[in-house]
C-alpha cells in the first residue's frame, strides 16, 4: 500500500508540473498574437507612406523634366554657336593667313628662330589644306601654295646654306690624331663612327628639323642630293688636305705619332672638331697606317770589295717609300671619314635613302683613291719591267693594309650599289695580280741574269746579294705575297679557304724556286772562271753568305716549313766546295807526298853520302814545293773571303791538311846531305808554311 501511495504521489506532482508549463506557453502564444497585430498594424502604415511619397515623385518628374529638356536644348545651342565662331575663326584665319606670314616666310628662316619659322609654315600647311579642301579653285589657294612653294625653297636653301656655312674638311693634324690613336682595329660589327663631330649639336638639331620637314610636307628629296653633293666635296677635301699635309712633312721624315696631340693645340682645327666624348681608345690602325717599306736601293758589292770582316748585311737604314705612306693613310683616313659619314647622316636622310646618299657622298673619294692605287699598280709593273723589282716591294705594304681594313671597308659599304662594293675588291685583285707577276719575273730575272761582272776575287757575287736583300725584304710581308702567288701565281689554287699557313708555305715554295735558280745562275757563272781554284772559292763564298744570311734574317725557319733539308743541302754544298778547293793544292802536294820510306830508316840514312841523281831529286823537291806554294800564295791572297768566320776556318783547314804533309817530308830530307847551300833549298820551316797560309786571303798581306 505504502508502493502505490507514493506512486500517486508522484504522478500528481507530475502533472503539477506539467499544468505549470502548459500555462506559461499559452502566456507565450498570447503574447505573440499580440506582437504579430502591432507588426500588421505598423506594415499597413507604412504602405500608406510608400504609396503617398510615389504620388508626389511623379507630380514633381511632370514638372522638372520639361525644365531639363529645355535646358539641354539651351546648352547644346550654347555649343553650336561657340563651335560655329571657332570654326569661322579659324575659316577667317585662313583667308588673313597669306598676309600674316607672307614677310616671315620671304625673309627666310636666317632671319628667325627656325622652330619659328616653322610654325610660320605650318600654318602655311593648314590654310593649304583648307583652301585644297573647301576652295580649290580660289584665289586665295593659289596665293597660299605660291607661298608655300617659296617657304619649302627656304627651307631647301637654309639646309644648304647650314652645309656649306658649317661644314669644313676635317683638318689633317686630327684625322691623324684619331689614326694615331687606332692602335688595335675594332672587332668587326662594332660601332667605328668615332670620333669627328664634323658639325655643332645645333647645326645638326636644324638639319634634322629641316629634313624631317621637307621630307613630311614637302614630299621632296632636293635636299637629299644638296646634303650628298656638300658631304661629298667635304670628304674629298679632307684627303686631300691630308694629302697635301703629309707631303709637306715628308722633308722631316714623317711620322704619325708626331701628330699624336690635342687638336685644340691646332690653329687648324679651329676648336669645330672634337672627339666624341665616349668614343673608346683603339689600337691598331695606327700600326698599318706607319707601314714602310725597305730601301728600294740595293746594296752594291763590287769586286774586290769587302773581302775583310763580316758579309754585309743588307740595307739596314730604312727610307720610307713617301708615295706608300701617303697611300696606306689615305686608306685609313678614308675609312674612318666614311665611318663617321655614316654616322652623321643618321637622324638628317630618311633611312631609306641613307644607303643611296652613303654611295654618292663616298663615290668621289673613293673613285679617286682606287684611281691612285692603280696607278702605283701601273708603276709597279713599270719597275718589274725594268727589274727594278725592290721598288715592286712598295706595293707590298699597302696590300697588307688594304687586306687587314678590308672586312671594315666592307662592313661600312653594306647596302651601297655592287659597283661601289667592288671598287676595293676590284683593286685589291689588281695589286695582288701585279705583285705576283712581279714576284715570277723576279724569279726568271734571276734564272736568266746574263751579267758578266764577275767579281775577280771570288766574292759574293752582287745578283746573290740582290736576291738575299730581296727575300730579306719580301719577309716582312710573307703571308701577303703568299696569298698574292695562291691566288694569282702560275698555279692558282681553287680552295676556298686559304689559311695562314697556306700563304706561308706558298711563299716558301717560292723563294726556295727562287734559291734554286740562284744556284743555278752562279754555278754557270762561276765556270766564267779561267782559274780552276777561284770556282769554289766564289761558289763557297756565296753558299756561305746564302746560308748565314737566310740564318740571321729566320728566312730559314721559314723555309724549313717547307723544305726540312735545305739547311742541310747549303751545309753540304760548302763542304763539296771545299773538297773542289782543295783539289788547288795538288800541284804543291805532287812535291810532298813521296812517303815510300817509313821515318826511322830516313834517320839512318842521315849520314849517307847520296848520288847525284837522288841529291838533284831532293833539290827539286824542296824547289818544286818552294815555287809552287809562293805562287799559289801569290794568287789566292787575292781571293777574297768576306766572312772572317769562313775565312779562319778555311785557313784552319789547309793548315791542317798541309802542315802536317809538309812536315813529314821536311823531317824526312832536311837533314840529309843533299846540298851545301841548304838555305837555297829549305826556304820554309813548318812553322813558316803556317804563317804563310794564315795569310791567304788577304791582299793586304
Amino acid at each position: 500500500m505504502d508502493g502505490i501511495d507514493g506512486m500517486m504521489d508522484d504522478i500528481a506532482e507530475l502533472k503539477h508540473d506539467i499544468d505549470k508549463k502548459l500555462g506559461k506557453e499559452e502566456a507565450n502564444l498570447t503574447l505573440l498574437r499580440q506582437c504579430l497585430t502591432k507588426y500588421d498594424s505598423n506594415t499597413t502604415g507604412m504602405i500608406n507612406i510608400l504609396n503617398s511619397f510615389e504620388e508626389r515623385l511623379k507630380n514633381l518628374e511632370k514638372t522638372i523634366i520639361p525644365v531639363y529638356n529645355e535646358t539641354e536644348n539651351l546648352r547644346r545651342r550654347q555649343e553650336n554657336i561657340e563651335k560655329t565662331m571657332h570654326t569661322l575663326d579659324n575659316v577667317l584665319s585662313f583667308y588673313h593667313t597669306a598676309k600674316d606670314v607672307e614677310q616671315t616666310i620671304k625673309e627666310g628662316p636666317a632671319a628667325s628662330d627656325l622652330e619659328t619659322y616653322l610654325s610660320y609654315l605650318e600654318k602655311v600647311l593648314r590654310a593649304k589644306k583648307y583652301f585644297e579642301l573647301f576652295s580649290p579653285n580660289s584665289k586665295e589657294l593659289k596665293e597660299i601654295e605660291r607661298i608655300f612653294e617659296e617657304g619649302k625653297d627656304a627651307l631647301h636653301h637654309e639646309f644648304g646654306s647650314l652645309l656649306n656655312r658649317h661644314g669644313r674638311p676635317v683638318p689633317a693634324i686630327l684625322i691623324l690624331d684619331l689614326l694615331n690613336t687606332d692602335e688595335e682595329l675594332p672587332p668587326i660589327g662594332t660601332d667605328t663612327d668615332l670620333a669627328l663631330q664634323q658639325l655643332s649639336e645645333k647645326v645638326t638639331e636644324d638639319l634634322i628639323l629641316i629634313s624631317k620637314w621637307l621630307t613630311e610636307h614637302g614630299k621632296s628629296s632636293d635636299f637629299i642630293r644638296t646634303y650628298t653633293r656638300a658631304r661629298s666635296t667635304m670628304l674629298s677635301r679632307s684627303l686631300a688636305g691630308l694629302k697635301e699635309h703629309l707631303k709637306s712633312s715628308s722633308g722631316g721624315s714623317f711620322n704619325v705619332n708626331q701628330h699624336a696631340f690635342s687638336v685644340q693645340n691646332s690653329p687648324a682645327g679651329g676648336g669645330k672638331f672634337r672627339g666624341t666624348k665616349e668614343a673608346p681608345p683603339r689600337k691598331s690602325m695606327n700600326k698599318l697606317a706607319k707601314i714602310t717599306k725597305k730601301a728600294s736601293s740595293l746594296l752594291q758589292l763590287e769586286p774586290g770589295h769587302r773581302r775583310q770582316g763580316s758579309y754585309p748585311d743588307p740595307v739596314k737604314e730604312e727610307s720610307p717609300d713617301l708615295e706608300t705612306d701617303l697611300y696606306i693613310n689615305e686608306l685609313s683616313a678614308l675609312l674612318r671619314l666614311m665611318q663617321s659619314e655614316a654616322h652623321l647622316m643618321k637622324g638628317i636622310i630618311p633611312e631609306k635613302h641613307q644607303r643611296t646618299a652613303f654611295d654618292n657622298i663616298i663615290q668621289a673619294a673613293l673613285e679617286s683613291l682606287v684611281n691612285e692605287g692603280e696607278l702605283l699598280a701601273t708603276a709597279a709593273r713599270k719597275n718589274a719591267a725594268r727589274h727594278d723589282f725592290a721598288a715592286v716591294l712598295s706595293i707590298f705594304p699597302i696590300v697588307q693594309h688594304l687586306r687587314a681594313v678590308k672586312p671594315e671597308f666592307d662592313l661600312i659599304l653594306e647596302g651601297c650599289q655592287a659597283p661601289t662594293r667592288a671598287k676595293l675588291t676590284s683593286l685589291l685583285s689588281t695589286l695582288d695580280n701585279t705583285g705576283a707577276k712581279a714576284l715570277e719575273e723576279f724569279t726568271d730575272s734571276i734564272r736568266n741574269d746574263k751579267s758578266a761582272n764577275m767579281p775577280r776575287d771570288g766574292t759574293v757575287h752582287q745578283l746573290a746579294n740582290q736576291t738575299i736583300i730581296f727575300l730579306e725584304q719580301l719577309q716582312e710581308y710573307a703571308e701577303t705575297a703568299g696569298a698574292m702567288l695562291l691566288m694569282h701565281g702560275e698555279k692558282a689554287t681553287t680552295a676556298a679557304i686559304v689559311t695562314s699557313e697556306h700563304c706561308r708555305n706558298k711563299v716558301a715554295d717560292y723563294m726556295t724556286r727562287v734559291l734554286s735558280a740562284l744556284g743555278l745562275n752562279l754555278s754557270n757563272k762561276a765556270e766564267t772562271y779561267s782559274d780552276p781554284a777561284l770556282r769554289p772559292v766564289f761558289m763557297l763564298n756565296n753558299f756561305n753568305y746564302i746560308l748565314k744570311s737566310l740564318t740571321r734574317s729566320g728566312l730559314i725557319e721559314l723555309l724549313k716549313a717547307w723544305n726540312k733539308e735545305i739547311a742541310v743541302f747549303y751545309n753540304n754544298q760548302i763542304i763539296e766546295q771545299k773538297k773542289d778547293y782543295s783539289q788547288s793544292w795538288s800541284k804543291v802536294l805532287h812535291y810532298i807526298l813521296e812517303m815510300d820510306k817509313p821515318f826511322s830508316q830516313q834517320r839512318a840514312q842521315e849520314h849517307v853520302k847520296l848520288k847525284d841523281k837522288e841529291r838533284q831529286n831532293i833539290k827539286d823537291k824542296f824547289t818544286g814545293f818552294n815555287k809552287e806554294l809562293d805562287e799559289i800564295y801569290k794568287v789566292q791572297k787575292t781571293y777574297a773571303m768576306p766572312d772572317s768566320e769562313l775565312r779562319t776556318a778555311l785557313i784552319n783547314e789547309n793548315k791542317e791538311y798541309m802542315v802536317p804533309r809538309y812536315t813529314l817530308f821536311y823531317n824526312k830530307y832536311c837533314q840529309l846531305n843533299f846540298t851545301k847551300n841548304r838555305n837555297k833549298y829549305i826556304k820554309y820551316q813548318p812553322s813558316d808554311v803556317a804563317a804563310l797560309l794564315e795569310k791567304f786571303f788577304d791582299a793586304s798581306a
